[in-house]
Parts: structure tokens; C-alpha cells; sequence
């Protein structure tokens, strides 16, 4: 063979296995795409057209005792485009005719937008630039993956679309455009009931008061829907495959009255104003149930400005917060020695003296604001508040039934407020006492408890010897208004018998008579039963002469209560200077709440408790 020959099938065999090789590379690559890696891109190119979008469910609306709405979500809808979304290019190169009329169509629809939307046609252009953002990401395999960029696809541009508008806007059917509809949580009393009804944020996670404690039964369940979208990104209606429809959460009806605790919170405003104390609570509650009608804190907050809001503002003290409750306190041991026959109405003490031997050692008592140069019934040891008296009683009672009848009053332990954190309390075991504690515990010092174990712990006089359970809640109703589930009273037990705590009531009738300590807090023509407290504050580990915590406890009718209130002020500065007393600083608010809820509840005077209608009297008297 010549050299010639030699090299032209030389020539022939390279091209040959070079246009082979070309064949076999593109035979592996069909292969590869359309069997080996086939599930793949059609995996790929489904995700590219189709997704799963989840649906929001409602959350249920909270309304008050008579209906009126105190929580609801209202419908936000955010509106975003693809920048991605128009045609490339290398499309109107190939199709230019039918791109230049899709690209008229899309602008003129554009401009119907911005005119719903009262927005420059410019800005709405504008948004259709394409963006990359940098994304620490080695994969660059997907069509808007590169180089560690990534395409942004969601530019959100205006936010709080009403539904009227979305419809107009949805039915232009502009390519890339689509939306976010989520719920938006609104107070429309704001900070109305705010410690009580509590919120839900920004990430829809409830914080705090009803929000929380019903949330199982408001949030609903989230849908979803899978879409199908077109080459231009807008869905296709007629293509939505599968479906779960969000169902709505249920609603919440609260025994909180509107009303009443409007009433509370103005005066509760006034009491601030007047005094400037640090804190203060009153609650009001039918004292037969234990349904809370209202609460209300200072400090306190707008629901609907949370964000802005400092924690401390936010803390419900009416259950978080611990005070010594001071006078308020001696109706544990009086009524305990009352139910154990220890003692009668008409049984005297001596109340000059500075100290008593008990258990074989003196006791030193804790000085009386007035000092007595004669011996006082028990009635008058109330009526009068007596430290000295009381903690006699409290003698007579022994320490461990004394205990016994504190924590039976629901001092020391939860009261069961269903809506976020209670603190318990402070009450030592008998065995850890000191010398002193049996002079003390009874007129109220050395124990803590919240202003929620306070209220109660007089309630257990006012229902007849029953400690009940604090109730918030009345009803829970579903999407279609039906009532699902209602709360009834809880009683937790019964510490009295009905005719000790009736002999309790007609005793604390005397403490807001002319010559009690809580003359201020008389009505006409009612019968009032109540306590007045003063306990000195703890500061730096001292009891302090100038920082007190006041309060008053009371019911009304006396014979038959429809009401139930505790106003506890702490630090409260007469404006004429002096002491914080319960009867200066707490008693007066209980009068003017007490006389706008007599019209409004309608509470008629109840025949007395074998005693006179009391009267609003001027005189002199005690102000423990």
C-alpha cells in the first residue's frame, strides 16, 4: 500500500470514529435524559409548574358576656411579583409578532393596576427588573441558581389589599403577579380587658390571657392547595388538582362584661391619677360562681401596639405579682376560730396589752394604730382591725390550724386562674415558723399572696363558705356559631360552714359601718361586708414606715351578694401626704365602682343580716 493510500484511511478511520464518538456521546446523553435521569427532570419540571400553597385558617373571635367583639382577625393580603415572570428575549426573537401584542396586553394591564392601587405606572414597571441575591450555595444546577446567586423570585410591594380589590386585581391575570393573604390579629377596645383577653404576634404565636389559654379551640386548621402554573407563572385555575379547604377556628365567649370593666378601668385611671402608685388591681366577680366580670392592672397596655410594649406592662399582677395582704388576711383566723366554736361575736379580748405568754413564752404583738384602754368583743376586733385582738384569735387557733385554714382559704397554693403564669403564694409549714409568726401570720404579714388569692379568700365569706375556682371562660362556639362547649362554676372546697360565714358577713358589715375603718365604702341603702388592708412594704429587707400596700375586700348585698370586688393599691401617695391606708387609697374606689353597678346590674337591697341597713355616715373612726 502506498503512503498515500495509508493516509487517506488513516483520514477515513479518524473521522469515522470521530463522528462515532460524537453519535455515542449523544446516544449516552438521550439515554441519560430520557432513562437514567428521567424521573429526575420530570420531577424538575413538575416543581417548575407545580406547587403546594398553604391556606390560612381564621382564627375565632373573642366577645365579651353580652356579645360585644373583643378580639378578630381581619384579612391582610400582600401583593409581590416575579421579576423572572416576562418572556426572555430569545422568545420575542422567535415569536415577535405574538410577543409584541402578549407585551402590549401585560403593560395595559400593568396600568390598571397601578390605577387601582394609586400607584405610578413607573414603579409597577420598575419592580419587573430581574434581581439576583448572593446565597452561600455551591449547587448551581437549577435554572435560577447561578454561580452562588439566586434569582429572586417574591418582591412584595404593597401591603393591606382588601378582598374587594384583590378580586378586581386577580382578574387582570398579570404574568408574574401573585399574593399573600394572611390574618391579621385587631382589638377594637385596645387596651380594654388587656391582661385578660392577652394577644397574638406577629409570628401568629399567642402570648398571654385567653389568646393562649383557648388557643386549641381559636387557631383553626391551616389548608393547602396544589396549583398548576403556566409558562408565565399565573396559576391555572382549572388545573388545581388537589385541595383541603382551611377550617376556621371557634370562637369564645368570656364572662368579662364590657361594661363593668370599662367602669373599672376609668376608675381604676382616676386612682392612678390621684395617688401615682407603683401598681395597682381591682377585680370584680359574681361571688356565687366565681366568674370574673372584670380585671384590671395598672400598669397596662394597648393589644394592638404589643410590639412597643415593655415587658413589665405586659405582666398580669393580679396573678403574677405577691403582696403581704395585711388586714385583709384576719378574716382567715377569725372565721377559723368562729367554725371551730373557739370563739363568739360577743367574746372579748384585751387589746392594751404589749405582749401574752404562748406556749410557755411571751409574744410580743404587733402595736395597734389605736391604742384601746378597754377590752374589745371580737365583732368590735374587726370592725376596728385590731392586731392585737387578732393575733390572740390566731393563739386560740394554734399554729397548725391556723395553717390549716389559710391554705383551706386558698392561701400558698395556685388558685387556679386558668390564663398564664400564677404565682402560689408564700405560706411557711408551721414547723418553720418563728417565734413571732403567731403575732404576725393573722393581721396578715409574713405570707404573700396575689391579689387573685386575696379576692377570693373573701369570697369564700360571700358564697356561704365555698372557695370556688376563677373562671374566665363561658362558652366556646364553632365556625357556625353553635355552641360546642360551655364552663361551669368550679368549686374547689368548702372551708365554712353556711352559718359561720354568715356570722362572718354580718361582723364585716361593722368594719364599713360608722365606726369601722371602712366608712368610706358605705351605700345608701346597701349592705356592704368588706376589710380594709394596710401592710407596710418590704424594702431592702426592712419594713418600711413610709411604703405601704392598701386595699379593701368586700360584697354587696351582704345577705344575698351579686358583686364581688378587690381594689389593692401599691404605694399609693395621698396627695395631702400621710399613709397609703386601704380605707384612703383602695375603700373610696369601691364605693364609686359599687354605685355604677347597682343601675347597670340592677341589684336590688337585700333584706339585712338581723342587723340595721348600714348608711353612708360621716364620723370619726379607724383607717387600718
Amino acid at each position: 500500500m502506498s503512503t498515500r493510500g495509508f493516509a487517506h484511511n488513516l483520514r477515513l478511520h479518524l473521522v469515522t470514529g470521530a463522528v462515532v464518538l460524537c453519535f455515542g456521546v449523544v446516544a449516552h446523553r438521550l439515554v441519560e435524559l430520557h432513562v437514567l435521569k428521567r424521573e429526575h427532570f420530570l420531577e424538575q419540571i413538575q416543581g417548575a409548574r407545580h406547587r403546594v400553597v398553604a391556606e390560612s385558617a381564621r382564627r375565632g373571635d373573642i366577645y365579651d358576656a353580652r356579645g360585644d367583639l373583643l378580639a378578630t382577625s381581619k384579612t391582610d393580603i400582600t401583593l409581590a411579583v416575579d421579576p423572572w415572570a416576562l418572556p426572555e428575549k430569545i422568545e420575542a426573537q422567535k415569536f415577535p409578532a405574538r410577543m409584541a401584542r402578549y407585551e402590549q396586553e401585560q403593560r395595559e394591564r400593568r396600568a390598571e393596576l397601578a390605577a387601582l392601587l394609586e400607584m405610578p405606572v413607573a414603579e409597577i414597571e420598575a419592580l419587573y427588573t430581574p434581581v439576583w441575591k448572593d446565597i452561600p450555595i455551591e449547587d448551581d444546577t437549577h435554572d435560577d441558581v447561578a454561580d452562588g446567586r439566586a434569582q429572586v423570585r417574591f418582591v412584595k410591594f404593597r401591603e393591606g389589599v382588601t378582598e374587594e380589590q384583590f378580586t378586581k386585581i386577580n382578574g387582570l391575570r398579570i404574568a408574574g403577579l401573585t399574593h399573600e393573604r394572611r390574618f391579621r390579629r385587631v382589638y377594637p377596645h385596645r387596651e380594654l380587658a388587656a391582661h385578660v383577653i392577652g394577644f397574638v404576634n406577629k409570628e401568629d404565636v399567642p402570648s398571654g390571657g385567653v389568646e393562649a389559654f383557648a388557643d386549641q379551640y381559636l387557631k383553626g386548621l391551616s389548608g393547602w392547595r396544589e396549583i398548576e402554573r403556566d409558562g408565565k407563572r399565573v396559576e391555572l385555575a382549572q388545573f388545581r388538582t388537589r385541595e383541603v379547604p382551611a377550617s376556621d377556628g371557634w370562637s369564645v365567649v368570656l364572662s368579662i362584661d364590657t361594661a363593668v370593666q370599662y367602669i373599672v378601668e376609668q376608675e381604676l385611671a382616676a386612682l392612678v391619677e390621684k395617688f401615682k402608685p407603683a401598681k395597682a388591681t381591682i377585680i370584680v366577680s359574681d361571688p356565687h360562681t366565681g366568674f370574673l366580670l372584670a380585671l384590671a392592672n395598672y400598669p397596662s397596655f394597648d393589644l394592638n401596639q404589643f410590639g412597643t410594649t415593655p415587658l413589665d406592662k405586659q405582666r398580669n399582677i393580679a396573678a403574677a405579682d405577691l403582696v403581704e395582704p395585711g388586714s385583709t388576711f384576719k378574716i382567715v383566723s377569725i372565721a377559723g376560730a368562729l367554725n371551730e366554736g373557739i370563739v363568739n361575736p360577743s367574746m372579748k379580748f384585751d387589746c392594751t396589752l404589749d405582749s401574752i405568754i404562748y406556749n410557755g413564752k411571751p409574744r410580743r404583738f404587733m402595736r395597734d394604730d389605736h391604742r384601746y384602754d378597754h377590752a374589745l368583743t371580737l365583732a368590735e376586733v374587726i370592725a376596728k382591725s385590731s392586731n392585737v385582738g387578732t393575733a390572740q384569735v390566731g393563739m386560740l387557733l394554734g399554729d397548725r390550724r391556723l395553717f390549716d385554714y389559710a391554705r383551706a382559704f386558698g392561701f400558698g397554693e395556685r388558685s387556679g386562674y386558668p390564663l398564664g403564669r400564677e404565682e402560689p403564694g408564700l405560706l411557711a409549714d408551721p414547723t418553720k415558723w418563728s417565734g413571732i409568726d403567731i403575732t404576725r401570720i393573722p393581721a396578715g404579714y409574713s405570707i404573700a399572696a396575689t391579689p387573685l388569692q386575696i379576692h377570693y379568700g373573701m369570697g369564700v365569706i360571700a358564697s356561704g363558705g365555698k372557695l370556688l375556682r376563677p373562671q374566665v371562660i363561658r362558652q366556646v362556639r364553632d365556625a357556625q356559631g353553635e355552641v360546642v362547649y360551655s364552663f361551669r362554676p368550679a368549686e374547689r372546697r368548702t372551708v365554712l360552714a353556711p352559718a359561720t360565714a354568715e356570722t362572718m358577713a354580718r361582723m364585716l358589715q361593722r368594719v364599713v359601718s360608722v365606726d369601722g375603718t371602712a366608712r368610706v365604702a358605705a351605700i345608701a341603702g346597701y349592705e356592704v361586708a368588706g376589710k380594709t388592708g394596710t401592710a407596710q412594704k418590704l424594702i431592702d429587707g426592712r419594713y418600711s414606715s413610709r411604703n405601704h400596700v392598701g386595699s379593701f375586700v368586700g360584697f354587696f348585698p351582704a345577705s344575698n351578694p351579686r358583686v364581688l370586688m378587690t381594689v389593692i393599691v401599691d404605694d399609693g401617695r395621698p396627695p395631702t401626704g400621710g399613709t397609703g391606708y386601704g380605707s384612703v387609697v383602695a375603700a373610696p374606689s369601691f364605693k364609686k365602682v359599687a354605685e355604677q353597678l347597682i343601675p347597670y346590674l340592677d341589684i336590688k337591697p337585700a333584706a339585712p343580716l338581723g342587723a340595721p341597713t348600714l348608711f353612708a355616715q360621716q364620723s370619726e373612726g379607724g383607717r387600718r
